[in-house]
């Protein structure tokens, strides 16, 4: 059954956000959720760089499951935009521009000749996803550095450089590696010296660094139970960090406050909306007349979701590592509540 559930602020323009937050209405759609054992995760809301909304729900149902405040989420896709972060810092320092060709570090790879840093930043490569083999998924079990790239090489592309758009995580991978090489550190470290202290996050780490205090991953068949995820070292840079909401929203925030990157460079990973659903390790995310940028990530048991709209100054982080809503509508969700906005809140099956 769907209930409609209305904003009680309905006389403020659903295109203007309010200067404080209905935490009530956000509050009752997360109850709403963890009273129906909808989900497990949790939600972060920056304002104007202030964490204005912070909120866990769905734990209490995991048994014998110890949390707290700090216990992080796996962020998997999400780390894509921080390695293009990082690939872009690499620009603004003179060490790569977007048109370097890959061949200049793969040349055994098909078209690397072609290939350039911003065919791979923007899934515009025709390079396919090294992480499914013969229609399986294979990385749930450690495997080496070599027998990724064996299959990157393998598969080679499907179409040439620039012909389409197809999302490739063979393409961060590689990014991954470059980066390695230019930095001529391990990524965990890189991310660590160019990210986690700079910012000074405290609950944030690619998988070399030996995170602790992770949520593992479940499914619901009754009561939630414990799932095997993917092998997070088999996908280092492409989909191995983990995360709290507020580092999350922190990380998105300082970008876009130009603290990491330069104004231009920035620029250079949005997409053009009307134009392009993918920028340079940004994608787009429009809500009605509300945009976002960011990015989304998935694995077999934790999904996450990181936006920021820059005409708000608004920053939304989610994390779950249960999923019974489909990420799509449980951000969208949220979205409206912020923007006022009417929605019926979702069937849990």
């Amino acid at each position: 059954m769907k209930l409609t559930f209305i904003a009680l602020l309905s006389l403020i323009s659903s295109s203007l956000f309010a200067q404080e937050i209905n935490k009530r209405n956000i509050d009752n759609y997360l109850s709403y959720v963890e009273d129906n054992t909808g989900g497990i995760g949790s939600v972060s809301i920056f304002k104007n760089g202030k964490e204005v909304y912070n909120r866990s729900f769905g734990q209490g149902k995991l048994k014998s499951v110890t949390y707290n405040r700090d216990t992080k989420y796996q962020i998997a896709s999400v780390t894509k935009m921080v390695t293009a972060i990082l690939i872009m810092k690499l620009i603004e320092d003179g060490k790569l521009t977007l048109t370097t060709k890959l061949a200049d570090f793969y040349p055994e790879i098909s078209n690397s000749k072609k290939i350039t840093i911003k065919n791979l930043l923007g899934h515009t490569s025709g390079l396919g996803n090294f992480a499914i083999r013969d229609g399986a998924i294979w990385v749930i079990d450690k495997v080496t550095e070599q027998q990724i790239l064996d299959e990157i090489k393998k598969q080679g592309v499907s179409f040439e450089p620039n012909e389409k758009v197809a999302y490739s995580n063979s393409a961060y991978i590689l990014l991954r590696t470059i980066i390695e090489r230019k930095y001529q550190q391990p990524y965990n470290k890189v991310v660590e010296q160019e990210i986690t202290k700079p910012l000074h996050l405290k609950n944030f780490a690619s998988v070399e660094s030996h995170p602790s205090n992770i949520f593992k991953s479940y499914k619901f068949s009754g009561n939630w139970t414990e799932i095997k995820d993917i092998e997070y070292t088999n996908v280092i840079g492409v989909g191995d960090i983990a995360s709290t909401t507020k580092d999350l929203n922190t990380l998105i925030t300082k970008l876009f406050q130009y603290r990491i990157l330069k104004k231009e460079t920035l620029e250079l990973m949005q997409p053009i909306p009307g134009k392009e659903d993918w920028g340079r390790g940004l994608a787009l995310f429009p809500y009605d007349e509300n945009i976002f940028f960011g990015h989304s990530g998935d694995v077999l048991g934790s999904h996450a979701r990181l936006i920021y709209n820059p005409k708000d100054n608004i920053a939304i982080s989610y994390a779950t590592n249960g999923e019974r809503i489909p990420t799509n509508l449980f951000v969208e969700n949220i979205v409206n509540i912020l923007y006022n906005k009417a929605f019926s809140l979702p069937e849990i099956k």
